[in-house]
C-alpha cells in the first residue's frame, strides 16, 4: 500500500483539497505545542462532516418527503396500470408524476445527486487520513532529514524493500517520498532493525523515531500499528493494559456505529407514509445494516491502522449528534407549507417567462393530511361487511311483496332503494 497522495479521477483533487483543511489544522495545533496526529484526526473528521451538513440535512429532508410522496405516487402507478403499451397513458402519467416532484420541490434523482457528491468527500477523506505524511507537511518533514541521509547509504534499497514488504507498503524506486512511505509504517522494533543496519546513522534514525512516536501516540496507542498487532505483542510482553486499550478501538468503532445505523433507522421509520411491502423492505434492510455494519467496523478496526478506528469512531459520534439534531429539525417540517411555497416560487418562475399562473394538478393537490388520515382510517371486518349486507336484504325482502329473485322483485327494490336515499 503506496502511502503518497492520491491520484485517483476525481478522488485525488478532493483529497488534496482536504489536505490542506489537515495541515491547516496541524498547523494550529503546532502553535499551541500540540502536535499530535491522533487528536488532529478526530479534529479533521469533525470540521469535514460539519462541511457535509448542508448535504446531510438535504438528504434527510428529501427522505421525509420521498415518505410523503410515495402514496400519491403509488396512486398514479395503480390508475395506470396495465397501460404500458397506451403511449398517450404513458405520456400522462409522466406528466402526473412530475407534477407530484413539482408539488414538494424535490428532483427524482435528488437523493442519487447528494450521494455522488459525498462519495468522493468520503473517500478522499479516508484516503487522507490514511496516508497523511503525504498530505501533512509538518509529518512529512519530520522524516525528511532521514530519508535523504537513508539514500547516501550503501545496501539502503534492499533492506527498505525487505522492510517495506514486512509492513506491506510498495516500494517501487528509491525515492524520499518513498522511503517516507515505509519509515511511516515501522513499529519499534523495525526501527531497532534500522538503527542496528545503519549504525552511522543511528542517531538520527532514533531522534527522528522519538519525534514520530510524540506525533504518533495517541492514549498510549501507536496509530500507524493495527491494534491486532497491538495486542499480539502487548499480550507477549504482560503489558495487559496496552492490550485493553487496544481492544477498545474496534469495540468503540462497533458500538458507535451501531448508534449511528440505530438513529438512521428510527428515522426511517418516523417518517414512513404508509405500510406497505416497500416499507418492509426498507425495515429489513435497515435491520440487516445494524447488524452487519457495526461487525464489519470491528474487524476491519482489528486489523488496519488505530488511526482508522480513531477516524471511524469519530466520525460516527459526529454523525449520531447531527442525527439527533436533524431528527428534532425534521420533525417540525409541514409538509403542507413546503407545498405551498413551492406553487408560489413556481408561478413566480412562470410570472417571468409571461406564462400565466399553475394550479397543482388534480392528483397533485392531494393533502398530505387527508393521505395519512385514510391510512389511519379503522378498516372494517369482514363479519361487520356480512351482517350489513344480510341487513339490507332483510330490509328489502320484507317491504318487497312481489316474488324473490323475480324481475318485479329487483324493480320494487331499485325503486326503494332511491326512495330511501332520496330521504336523506
Amino acid at each position: 500500500m503506496l502511502l503518497t497522495k492520491s491520484t485517483t479521477f476525481i478522488i485525488g483533487p478532493v483529497a488534496n483539497i482536504l489536505g490542506y483543511i489537515m495541515n491547516a489544522i496541524f498547523w494550529l495545533q503546532s502553535q499551541i505545542g500540540i502536535e499530535n496526529i491522533g487528536l488532529c484526526i478526530i479534529l479533521f473528521t469533525i470540521v469535514v462532516y460539519l462541511l457535509l451538513t448542508p448535504l446531510t440535512i438535504q438528504q434527510q429532508k428529501f427522505s421525509r418527503l420521498s415518505n410523503k410522496m410515495n402514496p400519491e405516487l403509488q396512486e398514479i402507478q395503480k390508475k395506470y396500470k396495465g397501460k404500458n403499451q397506451d403511449q398517450q397513458a404513458m405520456m400522462a402519467m409522466n406528466e402526473e408524476t412530475k407534477a407530484v416532484y413539482a408539488k414538494y420541490g424535490v428532483h427524482p434523482m435528488g437523493s442519487c445527486l447528494q450521494l455522488l457528491i459525498q462519495m468522493p468527500i468520503l473517500f478522499a477523506l479516508y484516503r487522507v487520513i490514511w496516508n497523511i505524511p503525504a498530505y501533512v507537511s509538518s509529518v512529512r518533514d519530520a522524516f525528511m532529514p532521514l530519508a535523504e541521509a537513508l539514500m547516501e547509504q550503501s545496501g539502503a534499497q534492499a533492506f527498505l524493500e525487505e522492510m517495506a514488504q514486512s509492513v506491506n507498503v510498495t516500494f517501487n524506486e528509491m525515492t524520499n517520498l518513498t522511503i517516507i512511505d515505509v519509515l511511516y509504517k515501522l513499529n519499534p522494533s523495525n526501527w531497532t532493525a534500522l538503527a542496528e543496519k545503519f549504525p552511522d546513522i543511528s542517531s538520527l534514525i532514533q531522534s527522528t523515531q522519538s519525534k514520530v512516536d510524540e506525533m504518533n501516540y495517541f492514549l498510549g496507542l501507536n496509530i500507524a500499528d493495527a491494534p491486532f498487532s497491538i495486542i499480539t505483542s502487548a499480550i507477549s510482553s504482560g503489558a495487559i493494559l496496552l492490550a485493553i486499550g487496544a481492544l477498545l478501538v474496534p469495540i468503540l468503532s462497533a458500538l458507535t456505529q451501531y448508534l449511528n445505523t440505530r438513529l438512521l433507522s428510527q428515522q426511517n421509520t418516523n417518517t414512513s407514509a404508509s405500510s406497505n411491502s416497500q416499507n418492509d423492505t426498507m425495515a429489513s434492510t435497515m435491520k440487516t445494516m445494524n447488524t452487519v455494519m457495526p461487525i464489519m467496523s470491528a474487524v476491519f478496526c482489528f486489523t488496519l491502522p488505530v488511526g482508522m478506528g480513531i477516524y471511524w469512531i469519530a466520525g460516527a459520534v459526529v454523525r449520531c449528534v447531527q442525527q439527533i439534531i436533524i431528527n428534532k429539525s425534521i420533525d417540525k417540517i409541514d409538509v403542507d407549507e413546503i407545498v405551498k411555497k413551492n406553487l408560489e416560487k413556481e408561478n413566480k418562475k412562470r410570472a417571468k417567462q409571461g406564462l400565466p399562473p399553475q394550479k397543482i394538478s388534480n392528483t397533485a393537490r392531494i393533502n398530505t393530511r387527508n393521505i395519512e388520515s385514510k391510512q389511519s382510517k379503522p378498516q372494517i371486518s369482514e363479519e361487520e361487511k356480512k351482517k350489513r349486507i344480510e341487513s339490507a336484504t332483510e330490509y328489502y325482502k320484507n317491504t318487497s311483496t312481489a316474488k324473490p329473485g323475480s324481475l318485479a322483485a329487483k324493480a320494487q327494490m331499485v325503486k326503494q332503494y332511491n326512495e330511501k336515499h332520496a330521504k336523506k
